[in-house]
This record gives structure tokens, C-alpha cells and sequence, in this order.
């Protein structure tokens, strides 16, 4: 866009263009920072998870304990159950509130994938929430 100032003889001729190679450099470098980032953003590391130091919680008055023993069996309370009725026996054990908190508890020799093959059991049943209980761990205070 040209601008005339004057009609007095002078060709002044003002050019008002905005300058975006500084504006393509940023995003230049802005694109290389988030094409580097990304892949290190998705890396599985293997880790071992450590005790917990969060507060502790109150506790209802009549808790659902959920436990998954070390030999994947399960058990509400102090009662064993069958995996196949296990909605059923949550049902029964919760008065039929699914909004209410489940307390699960795993063994250690128990392997992760265990532990959400129940928590996809307790989601299809209607529960969602759910605690995980784990010891406190006393040293890390």
C-alpha cells in the first residue's frame, strides 16, 4: 500500500508492508522445539512406583474393601468371591449405591495388569469410584 504525501512536486512515496520474516523465524523455531519434544513426550520407562506419603483419609463408616490376593483371587471384606459375580457381590455390598468408593487393595506380588482387569470389571459395573490402598510409607517423612 503506497501512501502520497504531497502534490508539491516531490514524489515522497511511503510503502507501509509489514515485516514477517521475523514472525516466520518464531514459528520456524517454535515448529523444531515441538517436533523434538513430542517423541520424548511418549517414552514408556520402566519404574518401580514408590510407597506413598499422602495424607491420610477418613474413612467411612462401613468401607468396601475390595482385595485382590497374590493369588488373583479376590475378595470383598473378608469373604471370597468368584471374578464372574463380581458386580453382584459389589451390589449386595454396597446397598446398590455405585456412586459410593470402593477400597482396592492388591497384593505386591500382583501384577499391574491384574489390577486393571478389576478396575475394568468395577467401571463395567457402574463403579467408578474407586481408592487404591497402599501402606504408608513411613520412611519417606
Amino acid at each position: 500500500m503506497a501512501i502520497r504525501l504531497g502534490h508539491d512536486g516531490d514524489d515522497f512515496a511511503e510503502t507501509h508492508e509489514i515485516n514477517v520474516t521475523p514472525f516466520i523465524d518464531v514459528i520456524l523455531v517454535l515448529l523444531i522445539i515441538f517436533m523434538i519434544a513430542a517423541p520424548l513426550a511418549t517414552v514408556d520407562v520402566p519404574v518401580e512406583l514408590p510407597g506413598t506419603t499422602a495424607q491420610r483419609q477418613e474413612r467411612p463408616d462401613n468401607p468396601v474393601f475390595l482385595t485382590i490376593k497374590a493369588d488373583r483371587t479376590l475378595a470383598i471384606g473378608d469373604d471370597p468371591v468368584p471374578r464372574d459375580a463380581l458386580a453382584a457381590a459389589l451390589e449386595t455390598a454396597s446397598h446398590g449405591k455405585r456412586d459410593e468408593r470402593i477400597f482396592l487393595r492388591a497384593d505386591r506380588a500382583v501384577t499391574y495388569g491384574d489390577v486393571m482387569e478389576v478396575m475394568n470389571v468395577l467401571r463395567s459395573a457402574g463403579y467408578l469410584k474407586v481408592a487404591l490402598v497402599g501402606l504408608e510409607d513411613r520412611e519417606a517423612k
